[in-house]
């Protein structure tokens, strides 16, 4: 039984704060709206994100691995350098020790969730 991926649901401290910044960097309407639960909608075919209150979220360090992160989106851009700057104006900040290599760079949202800015050239080619 194949299943369809309807939503990813992201644990945080405060739903309400969160939202704005993946309502701006992923386009995303609001289509609930609770203290406890923001839910998001991408668009037809593409999973919700929603986004829940954890009373006992604990921000993910990326460097030391401890708490470990569990799970991260890498979101597709076209342009690094355009991307990062409204990431930060919005709120996020890149991760000390990711740098600034080609194809990819590592962030994080306010809340503390790792995710990565990506371009096409550091997917992996498809197989032949």
């Amino acid at each position: 039984m194949p299943a369809k991926l309807a939503a990813v649901v992201v644990d945080c401290p405060d739903p309400q704060a969160l939202a704005p910044f993946y309502e701006a960097l992923l386009a995303a309407k609001r289509t609930r709206d609770d203290a406890d639960c923001v839910l998001l909608s991408l668009g037809p075919g593409q999973p919700d994100i929603s986004l829940q209150r954890s009373e006992k979220y604990v921000r993910p360090d990326w460097v030391s691995g401890d708490p470990a992160q569990q799970l991260h989106f890498d979101l597709l851009v076209d342009d690094l350098d355009v991307a990062e700057q409204e990431v930060l104006a919005l709120g996020g900040h890149l991760l000390d020790g990711s740098g600034k290599p080609i194809g990819y760079r590592v962030y994080t949202d306010p809340a503390g969730h790792p995710f990565c800015l990506t371009t096409p050239e550091s997917l992996p080619a498809p197989d032949a």
